[in-house]
């Protein structure tokens, strides 16, 4: 353990920081196969026990999927979290060769904990990477779509045409790619979407964020699954006083497409209206019965997921 070496790569658009030890000066790569190449072939020089990198949008997957496939553990960790150690170590300053250096210094932290593998996450293949694609453009031409039909209702005559024809080609738009992601997934994963889309309020756009942005469902503990997608409540207790719980962090986009599922599921799914029903009855205000709802339509999917087994309303009332 104390020949290994923790490297922290800052990776931008063009090229990586890449501090191998903490203490060491760092080097910089290009951000492209052969500078990916090159910081593979540097790395096999050393005994390196683990690598951290931020997630920056796309900019560190290639590096990451090249990494891991070359045999080293890799971690790739959200931006916040890596601020969070900088500030917490008394690291104001912000360069890329610092970050990488703090990135470094998080990854010797992370490799002496016990539960070091579980940060340790396979990285996406070239299938899964397309269908995140696709679903992250619905996402955006849907956010599109909500603002042109905002704006049309406050436009002028003369522009509101304009706006109807726009929002006619996103339509379109929207449908030929919903018609792609069918495709992916009746070549990809057929039982795994089928067994989602089993469940009432859960449609294609559901079951291809979950596949996508959600690969851990079906592998991890209810109050794991709940605590990632960032529906279990927290608690908030010091001393004597005791707070309320509440929902924090978080994967947004799976939590916000899990919303609009519980909501058709209120409506349609007897289980998860009996559980709404329920809580109000109960006294509970809405918003924290809806969350209820989210929480357990989760839970129940990651049991289906594990077991296998399609939706079946007297399994999902135990």
């Amino acid at each position: 353990m104390a020949n290994q070496i923790a490297v922290g790569i800052d990776i931008s658009k063009k090229t990586m920081d890449v501090a191998i030890g903490h203490e060491q000066p760092t080097a910089i790569f290009s951000n492209d196969g052969a500078g990916h190449q090159a910081l593979i072939e540097e790395l096999k020089k050393h005994q390196v026990s683990l690598i951290v990198m931020e997630a920056t949008g796309q900019y560190q997957l290639a590096c990451a999927c090249a990494l891991q496939a070359a045999g080293f553990a890799v971690v790739v960790i959200n931006p916040r979290q890596a601020r969070d150690f900088a500030k917490a170590m008394g690291r104001l300053v912000k360069t890329d060769s610092v970050d990488a250096r703090m990135l470094a210094e998080l990854a010797q932290v992370l490799n002496l904990r016990p539960d070091r593998d579980r940060f340790i996450k396979p990285m996406p293949d070239q299938a899964q990477q397309y269908l995140h694609a696709l679903v992250l453009r619905r996402r955006q031409l849907v956010r599109l779509l909500v603002s042109e039909r905002q704006r049309k209702h406050i436009a002028h005559a003369e522009v509101a045409q304009d706006i109807a024809q726009l929002m006619d080609v996103l339509s379109k738009q929207l449908e030929i790619l919903d018609r792609r992601i069918a495709e992916h997934l009746s070549q990809h994963q057929p039982n795994l979407a089928a067994l989602l889309k089993s469940v009432k309020g859960v449609g294609p756009a559901m079951a291809a964020t979950l596949m996508s942005e959600l690969p851990e469902l079906g592998q991890l503990k209810a109050r794991q699954i709940c605590a990632l997608v960032g529906v279990a409540p927290m608690n908030r207790d010091s001393g004597q006083a005791r707070g309320k719980r509440f929902i924090c962090g978080g994967r947004a986009t799976v939590r916000s497409a899990l919303y609009m599922a519980a909501i058709v599921a209120m409506r349609h799914n007897a289980v998860i209206r009996s559980c709404y029903e329920r809580l109000l009855t109960a006294g509970k205000p809405k918003k924290v019965a809806i969350v209820a709802c989210m929480r357990k339509l989760l839970i129940i999917m990651n049991a289906m997921v594990k077991s296998g087994r399609p939706w079946n309303d007297q399994l999902a009332q135990t």
